[in-house]
């Protein structure tokens, strides 16, 4: 087991951590339905309460953060002590992308459900590419005896743009470039398969289909496990969080499985990099409620928008 260094307890299921450049991580807690600031000496502080789910969060133009709101969970806590998302909630608020102003806490909503003739059921993740637009999955919801059919996205980010570019698609969750901007990769929770699509133009990809539709199957894992969150390595490799083995799957731009990084917690759900040479890794654990860091042993790709 990695030595791993505990920075915040008591977080309510935390993901889509962001490094800045003060040190402190910028998080959302997706079952208080706000944006966390998690300081250096582990205190938190409140940067706004957008409500419904907040998921995947990233930096984009004029320090503002870009948030994947997924509508909203149901909970349960399992008698193991874990807290657990369990199903679409009962007041469902509509999936959504949102701007957030982290010095006003000012929630403004880009995009919503039915925009640009875009369904929007649970944005999840997201990553902006180096021509200012950004991607981002819609993971979809879950009812007692149905699932939506979901899709992978692009829009610009002053709200003038929105399409869906791929569907459908399984499920899919996190996602992210590769160093060149020439592969997107996306990671599809239910059938735990990382996808990779050929970048054609800002916004497009290749939709040539296979066997399975659009996108080349790049590594799927044996046993019972599930595919979460997505970061990718300045030399390329894609690590992603996976759910049921507790850990960080790292995956060459190949297929190949390069290591795999054990935590304790079965809702290992996502990465980000930080400090100056950006070796120092950040993962939330969203079943027992913390923010963990470590070091890595390869930096992590600096984003479109990294102020680190």
């Amino acid at each position: 087991m990695p030595e791993f260094t505990t920075i915040a307890t008591g977080l309510r299921f935390p993901e889509g951590p962001v490094a800045m450049a003060d040190g402190s991580i910028i998080l959302v807690e997706i079952a208080a339905g706000r944006i966390t600031r998690v300081k250096q000496d582990g205190s938190t502080e409140t940067v706004a309460e957008p409500g419904g789910g907040p998921n995947g969060l990233a930096l984009g133009p004029e320090g503002k953060l870009y948030c994947c709101n997924n509508g909203g969970f149901n909970y349960f806590e399992h008698p193991n002590g874990l807290l657990i998302p369990h199903g679409q909630a009962d007041d469902y608020s509509g999936g959504r992308i949102e701007r957030i102003d982290p010095a006003t806490g000012v929630v403004e909503t880009l995009y919503k459900d039915g925009d640009f003739g875009c369904t929007l059921r649970g944005p999840n993740d997201i990553v902006f590419d180096a021509h200012g637009g950004f991607w981002f999955t819609d993971h979809g919801k879950n009812r007692p005896r149905e699932r939506d059919i979901t899709g992978i996205f692009y829009a610009k980010a002053d709200g003038s743009h929105l399409e869906e570019v791929v569907f459908p698609s399984e499920n899919p969750n996190g996602i992210g470039l590769s160093p060149d901007g020439n592969t997107l990769y996306a990671a599809e929770t239910y059938t735990c398969r990382l996808m990779a699509f050929r970048v054609t133009a800002p916004g497009k990809v290749d939709l040539t289909p296979g066997l399975g539709g659009a996108g080349i199957p790049l590594y799927r894992p044996a046993g019972y496990k599930f595919f979460d969150s997505l970061g990718v390595e300045e030399g390329g490799n894609i690590c992603v969080a996976t759910i049921g083995e507790c850990g960080i799957s790292v995956i060459s731009p190949a297929g190949e499985l390069v290591e795999f990084v054990a935590t304790q917690d079965p809702f290992t759900t996502n990465i980000c990099w930080g400090g100056s040479d950006l070796r120092t890794a950040y993962i939330t654990l969203s079943g027992t409620g913390q923010l963990v860091s470590m070091a890595w042993p390869r930096a992590g790709l600096k984003l479109a928008y990294d102020v680190n």
